[in-house]
């Protein structure tokens, strides 16, 4: 099997198992504390190899999200499509950035995402959202380094693995 193919396979794998944590159950109390699971791996693979950097796959599984998490068609598309292009325009820079610089440009995305979120919200006329709602981009901030560092260590392995 190529390499192309191991790593397609690989992100399809970690795409599935953001969507999987996505929707899996948390108490209530946990729930604002969410990171957005899709959003760190499309950052991820979009940053590390230039994949999923196209707007319409951000559509696309935006749409697909929709869909699996009962929200209004289109919100989370929406939300993916502007942040997969604020990354593709600025992919060339933060992938250089030193680590802290990096987990603030991934922090601005991510709030930029929740405030087009929070927008869609308004726009529909539900209620503004508690201030809890606001800790998920900090999370997603917080738990960046490691997803970065193990979902490197899957790609070098499978890469060790396809030679």
């Amino acid at each position: 099997m190529s390499s192309r193919a191991n790593s397609s396979w690989l992100m399809n794998l970690t795409l599935f198992l953001a969507l999987a944590l996505t929707l899996m159950p948390l108490p209530e109390v946990l729930q604002p504390l969410r990171p957005y699971w899709v959003a760190l791996i499309i950052i991820y693979w979009n940053l590390e190899t230039g994949r999923l950097r196209h707007l319409g796959q951000a559509f696309l599984i935006g749409l697909v999200l929709d869909l699996a998490t009962g929200t209004l068609l289109g919100q989370h598309a929406l939300g993916l499509v502007v942040l997969v292009f604020l990354l593709e325009r600025f992919r060339s820079r933060i992938r250089f950035f030193p680590p802290w610089q990096q987990a603030a440009a991934i922090a601005a995305l991510l709030l930029n995402e929740r405030i087009i979120q929070l927008w869609v919200i308004m726009l529909i006329g539900n209620a503004w959202p508690p201030l809890g709602w606001w800790l998920a981009p900090l999370v997603g901030v917080v738990l960046w380094p490691w997803l970065f560092l193990l979902l490197d260590a899957l790609r070098q392995r499978q890469r060790l693995k396809s030679t």
